[in-house]
Protein backbone atom coordinates (compact mmCIF):
# COMPACT_ATOMS: atom_id res chain seq x y z
CA UNK A 1 0.00 0.00 0.00
CA UNK A 2 2.93 2.09 0.66
CA UNK A 3 4.55 1.16 -2.92
CA UNK A 4 1.27 2.22 -4.54
CA UNK A 5 1.33 5.51 -2.68
CA UNK A 6 4.62 6.15 -3.98
CA UNK A 7 3.81 6.33 -6.92
CA UNK A 8 0.58 8.03 -7.27
CA UNK A 9 3.21 11.12 -5.47
CA UNK A 10 5.32 10.87 -8.55
CA UNK A 11 2.61 10.50 -11.14
CA UNK A 12 1.40 13.49 -9.00
CA UNK A 13 4.57 14.91 -9.44
CA UNK A 14 4.44 14.62 -13.45
CA UNK A 15 1.29 16.22 -13.82
CA UNK A 16 2.37 19.24 -11.88
CA UNK A 17 6.15 19.21 -14.15
CA UNK A 18 3.44 18.92 -17.27
CA UNK A 19 1.59 21.69 -16.55
CA UNK A 20 4.40 24.15 -16.41
CA UNK A 21 6.15 23.04 -19.38
CA UNK A 22 5.69 26.23 -21.30
CA UNK A 23 7.12 28.15 -18.47
CA UNK A 24 10.82 28.93 -19.28
CA UNK A 25 13.99 28.09 -17.14
CA UNK A 26 15.44 31.40 -15.41
CA UNK A 27 19.50 31.26 -15.84
CA UNK A 28 21.65 33.22 -13.63
CA UNK A 29 25.33 33.57 -13.94
CA UNK A 30 28.38 35.27 -15.46
CA UNK A 31 29.96 34.99 -19.12
CA UNK A 32 33.98 35.82 -19.42
CA UNK A 33 35.07 35.82 -22.97
CA UNK A 34 38.15 36.36 -24.35
CA UNK A 35 39.79 36.00 -27.95
CA UNK A 36 43.05 36.54 -28.98
CA UNK A 37 44.43 35.81 -32.92
CA UNK A 38 42.75 35.56 -36.47
CA UNK A 39 38.92 36.69 -36.46
CA UNK A 40 36.58 36.89 -39.87
CA UNK A 41 34.59 39.90 -39.60
CA UNK A 42 30.62 39.82 -41.35
CA UNK A 43 31.84 41.52 -44.63
CA UNK A 44 34.70 38.38 -44.71
CA UNK A 45 37.68 40.43 -44.11
CA UNK A 46 40.24 37.91 -41.94
CA UNK A 47 42.52 40.40 -39.09
CA UNK A 48 44.22 39.66 -36.30
CA UNK A 49 42.50 41.17 -32.96
CA UNK A 50 42.63 40.55 -28.96
CA UNK A 51 39.79 41.23 -26.53
CA UNK A 52 37.75 40.18 -23.69
CA UNK A 53 34.45 41.07 -22.15
CA UNK A 54 32.24 40.44 -19.22
CA UNK A 55 28.85 39.56 -18.30
CA UNK A 56 27.12 39.43 -15.31
CA UNK A 57 23.14 38.99 -15.90
CA UNK A 58 20.11 36.82 -16.29
CA UNK A 59 18.05 34.91 -19.50
CA UNK A 60 15.39 32.95 -19.54
CA UNK A 61 15.07 29.68 -21.51
CA UNK A 62 12.11 27.51 -22.97
CA UNK A 63 12.50 24.95 -25.50
CA UNK A 64 9.48 22.95 -26.28
CA UNK A 65 6.48 21.53 -28.57
CA UNK A 66 3.07 23.31 -28.42
CA UNK A 67 1.72 19.76 -28.82
CA UNK A 68 3.53 18.54 -26.08
CA UNK A 69 2.23 21.44 -23.88
CA UNK A 70 -0.87 20.95 -24.43
CA UNK A 71 -1.39 16.99 -24.97
CA UNK A 72 1.01 16.13 -22.22
CA UNK A 73 -0.62 17.16 -18.51
CA UNK A 74 -4.35 15.28 -20.20
CA UNK A 75 -1.89 12.46 -20.53
CA UNK A 76 -0.36 13.10 -17.68
CA UNK A 77 -3.89 13.50 -15.48
CA UNK A 78 -4.74 10.13 -17.01
CA UNK A 79 -1.80 8.38 -15.34
CA UNK A 80 -2.61 9.65 -12.31
CA UNK A 81 -5.97 8.62 -12.27
CA UNK A 82 -4.72 5.19 -12.94
CA UNK A 83 -2.21 5.44 -9.97
CA UNK A 84 -4.86 6.09 -7.55
CA UNK A 85 -7.02 3.50 -8.85
CA UNK A 86 -4.04 1.05 -8.41
CA UNK A 87 -3.36 2.42 -5.04
CA UNK A 88 -7.25 1.40 -4.27
CA UNK A 89 -6.58 -1.67 -5.62
CA UNK A 90 -3.41 -2.65 -3.56
CA UNK A 91 -5.39 -1.67 -0.18
CA UNK A 92 -8.14 -4.19 -1.91
CA UNK A 93 -5.41 -6.54 -2.14
CA UNK A 94 -4.07 -6.08 1.13
CA UNK A 95 -7.48 -6.22 2.87
CA UNK A 96 -7.57 -9.67 1.61
CA UNK A 97 -4.57 -10.90 2.71
CA UNK A 98 -4.79 -9.92 6.05
CA UNK A 99 -8.41 -11.62 6.12
CA UNK A 100 -7.43 -14.84 4.82
CA UNK A 101 -4.64 -15.09 6.96
CA UNK A 102 -6.84 -13.54 10.03
CA UNK A 103 -9.27 -16.59 9.13
CA UNK A 104 -6.72 -19.46 8.87
CA UNK A 105 -5.67 -18.27 12.35
CA UNK A 106 -9.31 -18.56 13.35
CA UNK A 107 -9.31 -22.56 11.86
CA UNK A 108 -6.11 -23.19 13.36
CA UNK A 109 -7.59 -22.04 17.17
CA UNK A 110 -10.83 -24.07 16.21
CA UNK A 111 -8.85 -27.13 14.83
CA UNK A 112 -6.76 -26.47 18.44
CA UNK A 113 -9.69 -26.28 20.32
CA UNK A 114 -11.52 -29.65 18.41
CA UNK A 115 -8.44 -31.65 19.06
CA UNK A 116 -8.40 -31.31 23.01
CA UNK A 117 -12.00 -31.98 23.20
CA UNK A 118 -11.64 -35.24 21.13
CA UNK A 119 -8.58 -35.97 23.59
CA UNK A 120 -10.26 -35.19 27.15
CA UNK A 121 -13.07 -38.06 25.66
CA UNK A 122 -10.47 -40.40 24.13
CA UNK A 123 -8.91 -40.13 28.13
CA UNK A 124 -12.21 -40.84 29.88
CA UNK A 125 -12.73 -43.73 27.45
CA UNK A 126 -9.01 -45.12 28.64
CA UNK A 127 -10.19 -44.86 32.44
CA UNK A 128 -14.03 -46.27 31.10
CA UNK A 129 -12.26 -48.81 29.67
CA UNK A 130 -9.98 -49.99 32.41
CA UNK A 131 -12.91 -50.01 34.73
CA UNK A 132 -14.47 -52.93 32.40
CA UNK A 133 -11.77 -54.82 31.18
CA UNK A 134 -10.89 -57.77 31.65
CA UNK A 135 -14.62 -58.81 33.11
CA UNK A 136 -16.77 -57.06 30.23
CA UNK A 137 -14.27 -56.46 27.72
CA UNK A 138 -10.58 -57.81 26.32
CA UNK A 139 -7.28 -56.24 27.85
CA UNK A 140 -7.15 -55.68 24.12
CA UNK A 141 -9.72 -53.04 23.80
CA UNK A 142 -7.51 -50.64 26.98
CA UNK A 143 -4.44 -50.99 24.20
CA UNK A 144 -7.44 -49.66 21.25
CA UNK A 145 -8.39 -46.66 23.99
CA UNK A 146 -4.70 -46.16 25.36
CA UNK A 147 -3.57 -45.87 21.07
CA UNK A 148 -6.66 -43.76 20.31
CA UNK A 149 -4.85 -41.37 23.14
CA UNK A 150 -1.82 -40.95 21.28
CA UNK A 151 -3.27 -40.17 17.84
CA UNK A 152 -5.02 -37.49 19.56
CA UNK A 153 -2.18 -35.81 21.52
CA UNK A 154 -0.48 -35.91 18.39
CA UNK A 155 -3.58 -33.95 16.48
CA UNK A 156 -3.34 -31.54 19.59
CA UNK A 157 0.34 -30.92 18.89
CA UNK A 158 -0.30 -31.07 14.88
CA UNK A 159 -3.22 -28.37 16.01
CA UNK A 160 -1.17 -26.01 17.79
CA UNK A 161 1.84 -26.13 14.68
CA UNK A 162 -0.70 -25.08 12.61
CA UNK A 163 -1.93 -22.12 14.68
CA UNK A 164 2.10 -20.72 14.94
CA UNK A 165 2.40 -21.48 11.52
CA UNK A 166 -0.34 -19.36 10.69
CA UNK A 167 0.01 -16.93 13.41
CA UNK A 168 3.30 -16.36 11.61
CA UNK A 169 1.66 -15.35 8.09
CA UNK A 170 -0.43 -13.27 10.08
CA UNK A 171 2.19 -10.99 11.63
CA UNK A 172 3.79 -10.70 8.24
CA UNK A 173 1.22 -9.19 6.69
CA UNK A 174 0.25 -6.79 9.87
CA UNK A 175 4.15 -6.47 10.11
CA UNK A 176 3.85 -6.87 13.57
CA UNK A 177 6.61 -8.37 15.94
CA UNK A 178 7.49 -11.82 14.12
CA UNK A 179 7.47 -14.81 16.50
CA UNK A 180 4.34 -13.60 18.26
CA UNK A 181 1.41 -16.30 18.66
CA UNK A 182 -1.38 -14.59 17.71
CA UNK A 183 -4.66 -15.27 20.17
CA UNK A 184 -7.85 -13.94 18.52
CA UNK A 185 -10.56 -11.74 20.40
CA UNK A 186 -13.62 -13.85 18.66
CA UNK A 187 -14.57 -17.51 18.73
CA UNK A 188 -12.86 -19.84 16.12
CA UNK A 189 -16.62 -20.17 15.11
CA UNK A 190 -17.38 -16.65 14.06
CA UNK A 191 -19.25 -16.63 10.78
CA UNK A 192 -19.11 -13.60 8.73
CA UNK A 193 -21.64 -12.52 6.32
CA UNK A 194 -20.83 -9.63 3.98
CA UNK A 195 -22.83 -10.87 0.61
CA UNK A 196 -25.63 -13.67 0.95
CA UNK A 197 -24.49 -16.45 -0.64
CA UNK A 198 -27.82 -16.92 -2.35
CA UNK A 199 -26.71 -14.19 -4.65
CA UNK A 200 -27.24 -14.67 -8.54
CA UNK A 201 -23.15 -14.63 -9.95
CA UNK A 202 -25.31 -12.26 -12.91
CA UNK A 203 -26.22 -9.74 -10.34
CA UNK A 204 -22.75 -9.32 -9.25
CA UNK A 205 -20.68 -9.06 -12.46
CA UNK A 206 -22.37 -5.42 -13.12
CA UNK A 207 -21.14 -4.37 -10.32
CA UNK A 208 -17.74 -5.79 -9.93
CA UNK A 209 -17.37 -4.36 -13.89
CA UNK A 210 -18.46 -1.27 -12.34
CA UNK A 211 -16.33 -0.18 -8.98
CA UNK A 212 -13.21 -2.93 -9.61
CA UNK A 213 -10.49 -0.58 -9.61
CA UNK A 214 -8.02 -2.41 -11.92
CA UNK A 215 -10.95 -1.49 -14.54
CA UNK A 216 -10.74 1.77 -13.86
CA UNK A 217 -6.88 2.14 -13.92
CA UNK A 218 -7.07 0.89 -17.09
CA UNK A 219 -9.75 2.55 -18.84
CA UNK A 220 -7.80 5.80 -17.23
CA UNK A 221 -4.52 4.51 -19.37
CA UNK A 222 -6.40 4.31 -22.47
CA UNK A 223 -7.28 7.68 -21.96
CA UNK A 224 -3.51 8.83 -21.51
CA UNK A 225 -3.00 6.84 -24.80
CA UNK A 226 -5.42 8.82 -26.74
CA UNK A 227 -3.93 12.08 -25.75
CA UNK A 228 -0.64 10.73 -26.33
CA UNK A 229 -1.91 9.86 -30.25
CA UNK A 230 -3.40 13.44 -30.74
CA UNK A 231 -0.18 14.65 -29.72
CA UNK A 232 1.80 13.06 -32.31
CA UNK A 233 -1.23 13.47 -35.10
CA UNK A 234 -0.60 17.45 -34.38
CA UNK A 235 2.95 17.48 -34.22
CA UNK A 236 3.50 18.48 -37.88
CA UNK A 237 0.53 21.43 -37.84
CA UNK A 238 1.92 23.05 -34.54
CA UNK A 239 4.97 24.80 -34.24
CA UNK A 240 7.78 24.28 -31.33
CA UNK A 241 8.82 26.90 -29.45
CA UNK A 242 12.23 28.04 -28.22
CA UNK A 243 13.10 31.43 -26.46
CA UNK A 244 16.91 32.06 -25.62
CA UNK A 245 18.96 35.11 -24.02
CA UNK A 246 21.60 35.41 -26.37
CA UNK A 247 23.02 38.27 -24.55
CA UNK A 248 26.22 35.75 -23.94
CA UNK A 249 28.17 34.25 -26.24
CA UNK A 250 26.66 31.26 -25.98
CA UNK A 251 22.87 31.16 -25.42
CA UNK A 252 21.28 31.16 -21.91
CA UNK A 253 22.13 34.78 -20.48
CA UNK A 254 19.79 37.66 -21.79
CA UNK A 255 21.26 40.32 -20.63
CA UNK A 256 22.50 42.27 -17.60
CA UNK A 257 25.69 44.37 -16.81
CA UNK A 258 28.43 44.00 -19.98
CA UNK A 259 31.66 45.41 -20.75
CA UNK A 260 35.26 44.54 -22.27
CA UNK A 261 37.57 46.15 -24.46
CA UNK A 262 41.50 45.44 -26.12
CA UNK A 263 43.39 42.41 -24.85
CA UNK A 264 42.55 42.17 -20.93
CA UNK A 265 41.18 45.63 -20.86
CA UNK A 266 37.48 45.03 -19.00
CA UNK A 267 35.65 48.56 -19.03
CA UNK A 268 32.74 50.55 -20.13
CA UNK A 269 30.72 48.62 -18.35
CA UNK A 270 26.36 49.33 -19.03
CA UNK A 271 23.18 47.59 -19.55
CA UNK A 272 22.62 44.50 -22.23
CA UNK A 273 19.14 43.05 -23.42
CA UNK A 274 18.76 40.42 -26.02
CA UNK A 275 16.78 37.54 -26.73
CA UNK A 276 16.07 35.61 -29.71
CA UNK A 277 12.33 33.70 -29.91
CA UNK A 278 11.84 31.09 -32.83
CA UNK A 279 7.87 28.87 -33.74
CA UNK A 280 9.50 26.38 -36.07
CA UNK A 281 7.22 23.88 -37.71
CA UNK A 282 9.23 20.56 -37.60
CA UNK A 283 8.20 17.61 -40.01
CA UNK A 284 10.23 14.73 -38.71
CA UNK A 285 12.30 12.77 -41.44
CA UNK A 286 10.11 14.15 -44.67
CA UNK A 287 7.40 12.61 -41.92
CA UNK A 288 8.12 9.58 -42.40
CA UNK A 289 9.39 9.43 -38.35
CA UNK A 290 5.93 11.10 -37.78
CA UNK A 291 4.12 8.40 -39.45
CA UNK A 292 5.81 6.22 -37.69
CA UNK A 293 5.05 7.96 -34.19
CA UNK A 294 1.61 7.49 -34.91
CA UNK A 295 1.59 4.05 -35.72
CA UNK A 296 3.67 3.49 -32.38
CA UNK A 297 0.86 5.70 -30.29
CA UNK A 298 -1.93 3.41 -32.20
CA UNK A 299 -0.31 -0.06 -31.17
CA UNK A 300 -0.13 1.35 -27.18
CA UNK A 301 -3.81 2.22 -27.40
CA UNK A 302 -4.52 -0.63 -29.05
CA UNK A 303 -2.96 -2.69 -26.38
CA UNK A 304 -4.35 -1.02 -23.53
CA UNK A 305 -7.87 -1.41 -24.91
CA UNK A 306 -6.83 -5.38 -25.09
CA UNK A 307 -5.55 -4.85 -21.28
CA UNK A 308 -9.11 -3.68 -20.42
CA UNK A 309 -11.04 -6.24 -21.74
CA UNK A 310 -8.63 -9.43 -20.35
CA UNK A 311 -8.74 -7.33 -17.03
CA UNK A 312 -12.71 -7.62 -17.67
CA UNK A 313 -12.34 -11.24 -18.02
CA UNK A 314 -10.03 -12.04 -15.04
CA UNK A 315 -12.82 -10.05 -13.16
CA UNK A 316 -15.49 -11.56 -14.49
CA UNK A 317 -13.90 -15.15 -13.80
CA UNK A 318 -13.00 -14.17 -10.00
CA UNK A 319 -16.50 -13.07 -9.50
CA UNK A 320 -17.79 -16.28 -10.35
CA UNK A 321 -15.04 -18.30 -8.40
CA UNK A 322 -15.56 -16.32 -5.36
CA UNK A 323 -19.77 -16.89 -5.58
CA UNK A 324 -18.72 -20.78 -6.24
CA UNK A 325 -16.62 -20.95 -3.07
CA UNK A 326 -18.78 -18.91 -1.25
CA UNK A 327 -22.44 -21.13 -2.55
CA UNK A 328 -20.02 -24.81 -1.92
CA UNK A 329 -18.35 -23.56 1.22
CA UNK A 330 -22.34 -22.52 2.84
CA UNK A 331 -23.41 -25.65 2.03
CA UNK A 332 -20.77 -27.27 3.67
CA UNK A 333 -20.61 -25.49 6.60
CA UNK A 334 -24.37 -26.65 7.13
CA UNK A 335 -23.38 -30.05 6.47
CA UNK A 336 -20.61 -29.85 8.79
CA UNK A 337 -22.96 -28.25 11.67
CA UNK A 338 -25.19 -31.37 11.51
CA UNK A 339 -21.87 -33.29 11.69
CA UNK A 340 -20.43 -32.24 14.93
CA UNK A 341 -23.36 -32.01 16.68
CA UNK A 342 -24.27 -35.85 16.04
CA UNK A 343 -20.46 -36.91 16.09
CA UNK A 344 -20.27 -35.34 19.69
CA UNK A 345 -24.06 -37.33 20.73
CA UNK A 346 -22.61 -40.19 19.19
CA UNK A 347 -19.29 -39.78 21.36
CA UNK A 348 -21.16 -39.00 24.47
CA UNK A 349 -23.52 -41.89 24.03
CA UNK A 350 -20.54 -44.26 23.36
CA UNK A 351 -19.35 -43.46 26.82
CA UNK A 352 -21.90 -43.29 28.66
CA UNK A 353 -22.81 -47.04 27.60
CA UNK A 354 -19.38 -48.77 28.04
CA UNK A 355 -21.39 -49.38 31.39
CA UNK A 356 -23.07 -53.80 32.14
CA UNK A 357 -26.62 -52.81 30.49
CA UNK A 358 -27.90 -56.16 29.35
CA UNK A 359 -27.67 -59.82 30.28
CA UNK A 360 -26.26 -62.63 27.60
CA UNK A 361 -27.05 -65.80 28.98
CA UNK A 362 -25.25 -65.74 32.61
CA UNK A 363 -22.59 -62.55 31.74
CA UNK A 364 -23.63 -59.29 31.65
CA UNK A 365 -22.87 -57.60 28.40
CA UNK A 366 -21.85 -53.72 27.50
CA UNK A 367 -24.54 -51.85 25.94
CA UNK A 368 -21.82 -49.87 23.60
CA UNK A 369 -18.57 -51.97 22.79
CA UNK A 370 -15.10 -49.95 23.59
CA UNK A 371 -13.96 -50.22 19.60
CA UNK A 372 -17.08 -48.19 19.39
CA UNK A 373 -16.54 -45.77 21.32
CA UNK A 374 -12.77 -45.68 19.69
CA UNK A 375 -14.28 -44.96 16.43
CA UNK A 376 -16.99 -42.52 17.68
CA UNK A 377 -13.98 -40.12 19.12
CA UNK A 378 -12.18 -40.49 15.89
CA UNK A 379 -14.59 -39.00 13.88
CA UNK A 380 -15.59 -36.49 16.44
CA UNK A 381 -12.04 -35.16 15.92
CA UNK A 382 -12.90 -35.45 12.30
CA UNK A 383 -16.13 -33.60 12.13
CA UNK A 384 -14.45 -30.56 14.01
CA UNK A 385 -12.05 -30.73 11.45
CA UNK A 386 -14.38 -30.42 8.49
CA UNK A 387 -16.98 -28.00 10.82
CA UNK A 388 -13.68 -25.50 11.78
CA UNK A 389 -12.01 -26.00 7.79
CA UNK A 390 -16.07 -25.42 6.34
CA UNK A 391 -16.41 -22.20 8.53
CA UNK A 392 -12.78 -20.74 7.31
CA UNK A 393 -13.69 -21.45 3.96
CA UNK A 394 -16.77 -19.55 4.22
CA UNK A 395 -15.12 -16.21 5.57
CA UNK A 396 -12.40 -16.51 3.05
CA UNK A 397 -14.58 -16.67 0.31
CA UNK A 398 -17.03 -14.21 2.07
CA UNK A 399 -13.87 -12.02 1.58
CA UNK A 400 -12.81 -13.10 -1.45
CA UNK A 401 -16.07 -11.81 -3.60
CA UNK A 402 -16.22 -8.49 -1.48
CA UNK A 403 -12.49 -8.11 -3.11
CA UNK A 404 -13.79 -9.53 -6.62
CA UNK A 405 -16.92 -6.90 -6.39
CA UNK A 406 -14.45 -3.73 -5.57
CA UNK A 407 -15.06 -3.37 -1.77
CA UNK A 408 -18.96 -1.70 -2.67
CA UNK A 409 -20.95 -0.91 0.33
CA UNK A 410 -24.46 -1.52 -0.90
CA UNK A 411 -23.21 -5.34 -1.25
CA UNK A 412 -22.73 -5.79 2.21
CA UNK A 413 -25.60 -7.84 3.27
CA UNK A 414 -26.33 -8.79 7.29
CA UNK A 415 -24.28 -8.20 10.02
CA UNK A 416 -22.20 -11.42 10.90
CA UNK A 417 -24.51 -14.12 12.59
CA UNK A 418 -23.35 -15.15 16.34
CA UNK A 419 -21.27 -18.01 16.44
CA UNK A 420 -22.13 -21.58 17.07
CA UNK A 421 -22.39 -23.19 20.30
CA UNK A 422 -19.98 -26.42 19.90
CA UNK A 423 -18.30 -28.63 22.59
CA UNK A 424 -14.99 -27.59 21.10
CA UNK A 425 -15.28 -23.83 20.74
CA UNK A 426 -13.55 -22.52 24.46
CA UNK A 427 -9.67 -22.45 22.79
CA UNK A 428 -7.11 -23.21 25.60
CA UNK A 429 -4.64 -20.60 25.23
CA UNK A 430 -0.41 -21.12 25.20
CA UNK A 431 0.99 -22.01 28.07
CA UNK A 432 1.54 -18.89 30.14
CA UNK A 433 3.73 -17.76 33.74
CA UNK A 434 0.26 -18.29 35.67
CA UNK A 435 -2.28 -20.88 35.45
CA UNK A 436 -5.19 -20.17 33.42
CA UNK A 437 -8.80 -21.97 35.16
CA UNK A 438 -9.70 -24.01 32.39
CA UNK A 439 -13.48 -24.55 31.43
CA UNK A 440 -15.51 -27.72 32.71
CA UNK A 441 -16.28 -28.91 29.33
CA UNK A 442 -12.44 -28.83 28.11
CA UNK A 443 -9.11 -30.81 29.66
CA UNK A 444 -5.88 -29.01 30.51
CA UNK A 445 -4.81 -28.07 27.12
CA UNK A 446 -1.35 -29.68 25.60
CA UNK A 447 1.46 -26.96 25.75
CA UNK A 448 2.50 -25.80 22.69
CA UNK A 449 6.05 -26.28 21.58
CA UNK A 450 6.92 -22.31 21.88
CA UNK A 451 6.43 -19.87 24.98
CA UNK A 452 5.66 -16.46 23.20
CA UNK A 453 3.28 -14.72 25.40
CA UNK A 454 0.23 -13.82 22.34
CA UNK A 455 -0.84 -10.82 21.35
CA UNK A 456 -4.70 -9.86 21.05
CA UNK A 457 -5.66 -8.17 18.24
CA UNK A 458 -8.96 -6.53 18.49
CA UNK A 459 -11.61 -6.49 16.16
CA UNK A 460 -15.59 -5.80 15.86
CA UNK A 461 -17.65 -8.93 15.58
CA UNK A 462 -19.21 -7.71 12.35
CA UNK A 463 -16.48 -6.29 9.47
CA UNK A 464 -16.64 -3.11 8.24
CA UNK A 465 -16.63 -2.21 4.65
Amino acid sequence: MQIASERVRAASAALDRAKVMWLPNIGVGVDYYRHDGQIQDIAGRVFTTSRSSFLVGAGPTAVFPVTEAVYAPLAARQVLRARQADAQAARNDATLSVAEAYFTVQQARGEVAGSIDALRRAEELVKLTEKVAPDLAPTVEVNRAKTEVARRRQAVEAAYERWQTSSADLTRVLRLEPGTLVELAEEPALIVELIAPTSAPDDLIPVALTHRPELAADQALIQAALARLKQEKMRPFVPNVALRGVGSQVPGLAGGVFGGGINDNLSNFGGRFSFDLQAVWEVQNLGFGNRANVREREAEQRAALLQLLRTQDRVTAEVVQAHAQLRRAANRLKAAEEGVTNAAETAEKNLRGLVPGKRVGEQLALVFRPQEAVAAVAALDQAYRDYYAAVGDHNRAQFRLYRALGHPAQCLANAAAPPASLPGTVVPGPARPAPVPVPDRAAEPVPPPNKFEPTEIKKNSAPSP
